[in-house]
Formats: C-alpha cells, structure tokens, sequence
C-alpha cells in the first residue's frame, strides 16, 4: 500500500526525520520502490539507503532485524492514516494536521524567546589565559568525527616496535589519518541520537555551542529550538528537579542559567507539546563533569528522558575515557584530532579576530618548521595555548620542554579549574602535585632504560610502589594493587 505524500511528510515531521531520511521515507512507503530504484532515484547508493532507514527504524522505535521491520513499519503507518484520514475528513486532501500550525507558531514563540539565552551561553568562547572572550563564530573551526571510537583499540606490539627508540619515539601514531571522519554537522544529521566523545581539550563543548548558534540563526534545523545544558549544573540544581522540569524551566525564564524552582502546570504542559512534537535540539554538555555523588541520579533521568521523547534529537558529551556509560538507542562517536587544514584554518581565524594576519602567516611558517610542536597543535585546546604564546612573543620557545610544561599544566590542572571543575579524587590522598610527581617518577623509570612502551601491569606497578610510601596509605597488597589500578583510570579520564 502507498500512503499519500501530505501524509507520510506530516509522520516525518512529527518523528523529526532527516532532509535525506524524508526522501528515502517517501519513495519506499509513498511510492513503493524498492531499495535499488530509490538508490537510482536519488543518485545515491544502497549502502546508503540502507543506513537511511536504519535511521527511520529508530525514530519509530522499531526494533529487530530482517524484513519485518519494513512490515511492522507499515502495519504502524496504516494505523496512522486512519486516523489522520477521519481527522481530516472535512478538510481539503493537501491540508496538513490542524494542531500544526499552532505547534510551529509555539515553536517559533519559544525560539524567540530563548534566543538571548543561547547568544549568551554559547556565542562566545573564553579559555585558559585569555584577555576577553572571542565571538565563537570568529574562531570556530568545522570539527570532524570519527564512527570508530579510537581509545578503545590497543595496538599490536609489531606496530610499536618501530617506534621504540629515541628518534621515532615522538612520531608514534601522530599526524596520521584516524579511520574515516566524516563532518560534525553530517554525523548529527546521521544520527538522532549521538553520544560525542572526545579527549580533554578536544572541542566538545564548543562543537555544542556551534550547534546551538546554528540552530537558533536557523541555519540548521531551524523548526526545533535548541536547548545546551551543562550536565554539571543540571546535576547541582536546587531540589534536583528531573529533566522535564529542567528544561521547562529553561524555556520560561531562559534569561537565567539555574533552576529557579517549581514551574507551573500550563508551562509543563507547553514543554511537553514541543517535546512530543520532536520539536527540541538537546544538547547536554559534560557528563564526565557530573560529581560522583550525582552520576546513577542524572543517567537515569537521561535513559527516562529519551524513552520519554524520542522523537527529538538529543546529543550528550563526555571524555573518551571516563565511565563506561552505556544509552540505548545512542551512537557513540569521537571528535577527531585537527588535521593540517583545521590547524591552519583555526590560525587564520584566531589572528584575524586580531586584526594580526601577518603573524598567522608568521605562526604557520614556524609551526612547519618544529615537527614536535605541530603535533601539539593537533588538540583545539593546545593550539589555543601555542597561540595565546606566540601573541605574546611573535615565536614559539627556544626551549620545547618549557613548551610542553605548559601544556601537562593546561591538561593537568588548568584546564578543570578555568571552568569551575572539581572532579572526584578517587584515591583521596592522592593531590594534583602528588599525580605530577608520579607522572615524573614513571617517566624518568622508564625513559632512562629506553622503555617507551609499556603494558598497563607495569605502570600500574610504579603507581603502586608510589602511593604506598603516601600518608596513611594501605599496607595489604591487595589493597594497593587495586587503588594502583583506579589511579590510573582516574589520570586517563580526567587528564
């Protein structure tokens, strides 16, 4: 059975279907063509075809495999239009639902109304050591994102081996390719439901800010109204209200950026018609910043949340190697690393909004020229800082090892304190000065007998023999064994 375009395009909307998910909709439900016509169709390929209606399946919540999934989709489309058929029985064919335009003239009321918020929460962008904040648009650079989640392959002890000695050491795995990335903004129009992950300093955060500054300039799903919540603050609000409440009382008082209490019911109600609609983009910001103490309270409002509303899209951040956190229904993707044309691109920018472009073609000249540095550079977070120096002295240091203090005292401590971060101390007398000094220890241990690469027991070895010599430290093996292992995992997550 076919089903009537006006028809299947009113599903779509609802359901908060993709430009290129539409097509695919349409043409196999509207028009009856099979998967290879549609590819034909639309010039593109089957493969392609295929993950659209992966992404279809998902907004229905249509789950299992195989051909039946196509059949429930109908019997459920069936269903739909006899409804939307009795609806619309006294309305012209081509008309669309009536509830619609009082749902899109909401929309746009509320879009007006938070605007300000979003201008004020993500527009510009201030770290480490600058002067004043930077319009986030002067400086953005278009980020890419790898399907594939890096951190979580360990190599094979023939690829280290050509790297264990002093002068390959440094070119381990650096500047090359990461898989296949593909554009932020294609990644988010692939899957509705996106958990980024990423390294510290890697542009999570402001690749949400950008999303939401799209959004609302209507440059990117401009029927939805973007909502950026930082989980930290969500997690340490007043009376800990859930995510509806939240989010309802975001929208009605958007000029501030903590829960100021009880929302009343017609507000509630109003919230709840826009997220039915799959009228909302959500971005939650920093679930590796959520306390201990909050974490189980704030995942589960999450899981409820999007079992709660499906319909709308919903991307959530975190550090590649905190937690294991697991959503159903979430891809599960990682920024990856600037290649040469992102660096280049952020420099240009950064001197420009400097009204300075001859010192960025003066950086780019040096940055080729010092190998080592440019692979700093890689990181969002540390190219900022290599450029907050070189505005400084019109050159990088003489002395690299200054430069890289630098950046383990950006990734070590600054970073978390700059933006107001207290992250749980897993080992409790374990200190940020205690983590450097084991840092240097481990280092200096192995550095001097040519032991680049080492196995996770080693290390955790060293960790041991350092913590036991702490304070009030544990005298049963066991013990430290296991606090050797949590410290690492702590150093890997937040550092």
């Amino acid at each position: 059975m076919a089903f009537p375009k006006d028809f299947l395009e009113h599903i779509a909307h609802e359901k908060g279907l993709t430009q290129k998910e539409l097509e695919v909709f349409l043409a196999l439900f509207g028009e009856s063509k099979s998967r290879w016509q549609i590819a034909g169709k639309l010039y593109i390929s089957k493969s392609a075809v295929d993950t659209c209606l992966t992404g279809v399946y998902q907004k229905f919540l249509i789950g299992g495999k195989g051909p039946g999934k196509e059949s429930r989709l109908k019997d459920y489309l069936s269903d739909r239009y006899k409804s939307w058929k009795s609806d619309n029985s006294a309305q012209d064919s081509s008309s669309i639902d009536s509830a619609e335009p009082s749902i899109d003239a909401l929309v746009k009321e509320l879009r007006q109304r938070i605007q300000p918020y979003i201008q004020e929460k993500c527009g510009t962008m201030r770290v480490l050591d600058m002067s004043q904040p930077i319009n986030l648009d002067e400086i953005y650079t278009n980020v890419n994102i790898l399907e594939k989640i890096t951190g979580r392959r360990s190599p094979e002890s023939a690829e280290l081996k050509p790297y264990n000695n002093p002068e390959q050491f440094e070119r381990f795995h650096l500047g090359k390719p990461q898989g296949h990335p593909i554009p932020g903004l294609e990644a988010v129009e692939k899957f509705s439901k996106l958990m980024i992950l990423g390294k510290p300093g890697a542009g999570k955060t402001t690749f949400l800010k950008h999303l939401a500054i799209q959004c609302i300039g209507g440059k990117f799903q401009p029927g939805r109204v973007p909502l950026f919540i930082t989980l930290k603050d969500f997690a340490e609000a007043d009376n800990h209200p859930d995510l509806l409440a939240y989010i309802g009382c975001l929208l009605a008082m958007p000029s501030v950026d903590t829960f100021q209490g009880n929302i009343s019911s017609n507000q509630l109600e109003i919230t709840e018609k826009i997220l039915c609609a799959g009228k909302a983009l959500i971005l939650l910001d920093g679930l590796d910043e959520v306390r201990d103490a909050d974490s189980n309270r704030v995942l589960r409002q999450v899981r409820k949340f999007s079992q709660q509303f499906p319909q709308n899209q919903l991307i959530i951040t975190c550090r590649i190697a905190a937690q294991e956190y697991t959503f159903e229904q979430f891809t599960e993707v990682e920024i990856a690393d600037f290649d040469d044309k992102q660096i280049a691109n952020f420099v240009e920018k950064w001197f420009h909004s400097k009204d300075d472009l001859i010192k960025a073609e003066h950086f780019t000249a040096q940055l080729k020229e010092k190998i080592p540095v440019e692979e700093l550079a890689m990181n969002p977070l540390l190219l900022t800082l290599l450029c907050l120096v070189f505005e400084d002295s019109s050159r990088f240091p003489n002395n690299r090892a200054a430069l890289y203090e630098n950046g383990v005292d950006v990734l070590l401590k600054k970073w978390d304190v700059k933006r107001n971060i207290e992250r749980d101390q897993i080992y409790k007398n374990l200190t940020l000065k205690q983590k450097e000094d084991l840092l240097s220890q481990i280092a200096y241990t192995t550095f001097t007998v040519g032991n680049y690469f080492f196995k996770q027991r080693e290390v955790e070895h060293y960790i041991n023999q350092y913590i036991q010599n702490l304070p009030n430290a544990s005298t049963d093996p066991k013990v430290l064994e296991m606090d050797s292992e949590v410290v690492l995992k702590s150093i890997e997550a937040q550092h």
